[in-house]
């Protein structure tokens, strides 16, 4: 039986400090890789380059799932492997990917995710493991590209690995709040799209109830107090995010911008 050929597929913004260490850990699985690249201004593309990816330019859309599924089109592999830049394949991954796809009669399959914050992975709270559909027989799997949260949708029948997929989103507290002010955003474009109320009920709602089930759902229900400090402060901002979306809505509906 003929090995099923495998590529690697990542949309990347300015990622020289992550892109290095993501497409060494595919180097013995990938037959290629493909980076569609929203108009970097550091070295991202050299380094992706120099590690024989086939590097698309492209503007960086608001919704970065449409560039990742612009790099998913452009592979010819038997397989795909959608990654993000700050992500890492360990050595058993990849063993179990490549022993997993030579016969199955799956046409996806879901990762286990680990997640670190604040220097250590977070166990509890929801965040381990972390399952997301990466894997996928080319022609069979892709995004819808209508969301910043969604999963890939694959036609067929999907499995699950077991061997973790490593994830580094946050090299430091600054860059958290950085990303997480973007997908505030995000989401506030997406209120706007579904028309969400900005009255009493809908800003009680948003401010102070959301925020409060989201930290009770993440630091008790789901025990992320078992992560110690980490994880106090990612239940606490993770439930302030999701109040800061309905501030960043209402300023979209309600302020008019001086220029």
């Amino acid at each position: 039986m003929e090995k099923p050929k495998i590529s690697v597929a990542l949309a990347t913004f300015n990622e020289e400090e992550n892109i290095g260490a993501c497409l060494e850990s595919a180097r013995y699985l990938a037959e290629e890789i493909v980076v569609v690249d929203g108009g970097s201004t550091d070295k991202t593309v050299k380094i992706a380059q120099k590690h024989g990816a086939k590097v698309i330019a492209t503007t960086n859309k608001p919704i970065f799932h449409i560039n990742k599924q612009m790099a998913i089109d452009a592979c010819i592999g038997d397989w795909i492997l959608q990654l993000d830049a700050d992500e890492q394949l360990t050595p058993e991954l990849r063993q179990e990917i490549l022993a997993t796809i030579v016969k199955t009669k799956f046409n996806g399959f879901w990762l286990p995710r680990k997640n670190y914050f604040l220097g250590r992975c977070l166990t509890k709270g929801g965040q381990y493991p972390d399952y997301t559909l990466r894997l996928y027989r080319r022609g069979k799997g892709g995004l819808p590209c209508k969301s910043v949260h969604e999963q890939a949708v694959v036609d067929g029948k999907v499995g699950w690995l077991k061997n973790d997929l490593l994830h580094y989103p946050f090299p430091d507290f600054l860059e958290y709040l950085n990303k997480a002010n973007r997908y505030a955003s995000l989401v506030a474009d997406e209120y706007k799209e579904q028309n969400v109320g900005t009255g009493f009920s809908s800003t009680i709602k948003y401010l102070l109830i959301i925020p409060k089930l989201t930290f009770f759902s993440l630091y008790i229900r789901h025990r992320g107090f078992a992560d110690g400090f980490p994880g106090f402060v990612f239940a606490l901002f993770s439930a302030i995010q999701k109040a800061a979306a309905y501030v960043r809505y209402w300023e979209i509906v309600h302020v008019k911008k001086i220029h």
